[in-house]
């Protein structure tokens, strides 16, 4: 029983890593109706940011406030820039712009940081959580981060006139357009704030699997799979498929005879196919209807 409440709550710790990382697909995915395959890069390029103030003597915390402003700015210029222009573009053209996206990121980190692996801080520390030796405080500032993140995203969007303005243009865009929203706007503040969301997934998944710039790829591959798990057209649903993607794939590798730490990541694929072909919508998402 100790084994099995230690790894559901590392589960939990890692799970909400992968929240994040969905949250961030999934704004992005609500704003242009397509998945950013450079979400990933674009965290590890804020991640490497925060690094190098602190390598210039910025505390923790002044890092993580210019990190996040940097990645905010960042996506809006990304979106204004790359992602504007096409978006009339066909489907198989943005892809090979999130493509392209992708490798411009991971080259560039490579370029100005080399690919070795360096030691990234943690604010709250690796000692056991309130004397518990089954989660660590580094892994409960995960899980608090998130949650924070989540009622903080629920409050700007339910309660703010710019959440309530990027709703309507994510949900009814003509409609929108006709009341005075300007949701071309609206779209670049969710790309800024979508990269924001995914530097802070970045700045608390270094510290577990270092930082080097092809650290995000598998973190991605799990933020997908949490996405469509909780439904993509689902902020919340992605942040309950992130918990329920972590706490299963640390209980795959330690039950499941011949999982292990090699297969966890088949694991998260096999979850998106299975997730597509039973309930494509996911669990908290709502089904597409199209007039026609």
């Amino acid at each position: 029983m100790e084994l099995f409440t230690n790894q559901v709550l590392a589960g939990i710790a890692t799970g909400a890593i992968y929240a994040c990382m969905a949250l961030a697909v999934v704004m992005i995915y609500q704003a242009i109706d397509h998945l950013n395959f450079a979400q990933g890069e674009m965290a590890m390029f804020s991640t490497f940011i925060s690094w190098q103030l602190m390598q210039w003597g910025v505390s923790y915390w002044a890092a993580f406030l210019i990190t996040l402003a940097f990645s905010f700015v960042a996506g809006i210029a990304i979106e204004r820039i790359l992602f504007k222009p096409l978006a009339k573009a066909p489907v198989l053209t943005n892809v090979a712009g999130f493509i392209a996206l992708f490798a411009i990121i991971n080259s560039s980190a490579g370029l100005i940081w080399d690919f070795t692996i360096k030691q990234y801080p943690t604010p709250f520390g690796s000692a056991p959580f309130l004397g518990s030796q089954l989660i660590s405080t580094h892994q409960a500032g995960m899980i608090g981060v998130t949650i924070a993140l989540l009622l903080a995203l629920y409050f700007f969007f339910q309660y703010t006139r710019i959440g309530l303005a990027m709703r309507a243009a994510a949900s009814v865009p003509e409609s929108a357009r006709l009341v005075g929203i300007n949701t071309s706007w609206m779209i670049a503040l969710g790309w800024g704030m979508a990269t924001a969301i995914g530097s802070i997934a970045g700045m608390l998944i270094a510290p577990v699997v270092f930082l080097e710039p092809n650290m995000m790829g598998g973190v991605l591959i799990y933020g997908f799979a949490a996405a469509v798990l909780g439904g993509l057209s689902s902020p919340f649903g992605a942040v309950v498929g992130g918990f329920l993607v972590g706490v299963f794939e640390n209980l795959a590798g330690t039950y499941i005879p011949g999982v292990g730490n090699e297969l966890k990541l088949p694991i998260a694929l096999a979850l998106i196919i299975s997730v597509l072909v039973v309930k494509p919508a996911g669990l908290f998402g709502r089904p597409i209807v199209k007039r026609v």
